[in-house]
């Protein structure tokens, strides 16, 4: 058997999120059924089931995402055919010419020893875009940015980003896994305005310039060691009421504080939201942050 790491984006707008389910097209469902087909299972045989550094939800995307797969060599040599190209060379071949528009892979590769896509990873990096009162709305953004007609206090919003640093509870903004826990560290979180700026930093003499697409959207950008269900989204939802005047800073400050889900920190729209970024760390520490990261976490005693 041969671990193959697999980097891939997508447009989550027109799935019913990462994990395959009974009902509903899915990225893992799409491309397993895509592995199928090139390795041979279809007759019979298991297919091989992918193993993602983290599951986003429905209507969520990835601009960079991470799994692995475990593939029988015999099988992998096959993806070869007529093709001048090694046998993961050829798998990635037929893999991303089978993709839909809108999955993209990415890179396929043989993965370093003691690599797990889910638990070696280090850190996730998320944004969640916003296009409000003060950002000109572009039609073209509709499929991976929320829009509000308000007007949003970026300080007041980062008040309340700025609580989230640090090993939490997220109960008040997240949902467990069955056995699992909504203790996570967030490393970074802060609000921030897109410049306004042209879509090229050198003009050829042109009398308009074509400004960024992004221009004026309110960003924000979350980095941790990981995310429980539905927490980046609850915590966007809960800092735009904070940024709207509908809820005060000390309001979020008690919610961070008392890890209870009571309604009012329920997630916002998920097309705003785009998994950037999984870093790794090096090749001689990945086994070993695989077999720590699986122990349960717990929060330090006072």
């Amino acid at each position: 058997m041969t671990r193959l790491r697999i980097d891939l984006a997508y447009n989550g707008a027109a799935f019913h999120g990462w994990a395959v389910q009974p009902q509903g097209r899915t990225v893992q469902g799409t491309i397993e059924e895509a592995l199928g087909r090139i390795l041979g299972s279809h007759g019979g045989a298991v297919a091989p089931r992918l193993t993602v550094a983290g599951r986003t939800d429905a209507g969520v995307h990835a601009s960079h995402q991470v799994c692995h797969i475990d593939v029988d060599d015999a099988s992998l040599a096959r993806c070869v055919g007529h093709m001048r190209l090694t046998p993961v060379q050829a798998l990635a071949t037929r893999l991303s010419r089978m993709m839909p528009d809108d999955i993209a892979i990415h890179d396929v590769t043989v993965a370093p020893d003691g690599f797990d896509a889910r638990f070696s990873a280090l850190e996730r990096t998320y944004v969640y875009r916003i296009a409000d009162a003060d950002a000109p709305w572009d039609p073209r953004l509709k499929d991976f940015v929320w829009r509000t007609d308000r007007a949003l206090d970026v300080a007041r919003m980062n008040e309340a980003a700025a609580l989230t640093l640090g090993l939490h509870d997220f109960g008040s903004f997240a949902i467990a896994n069955p056995g699992g826990t909504t203790i996570r560290d967030v490393k970074t979180a802060y609000w921030a305005r897109v410049p306004a700026r042209p879509l090229l930093d050198a003009g050829m003499g042109e009398r308009y310039r074509t400004p960024d697409v992004e221009s004026g959207l309110l960003c924000l950008t979350i980095v941790a060691d990981a995310f429980a269900r539905n927490m980046v989204r609850s915590l966007v939802g809960a800092c735009v009421q904070v940024g709207m005047g509908k809820r005060s800073v000390d309001w979020f400050a008690g919610k961070m504080a008392v890890p209870l889900r009571e309604g009012s920190t329920g997630p916002i729209a998920p097309q705003g939201l785009t998994l950037e970024h999984i870093a790794y760390p090096a090749d001689d520490e990945l086994a070993a942050r695989a077999e720590a990261i699986r122990a349960r976490r717990t929060l330090p005693e006072d």
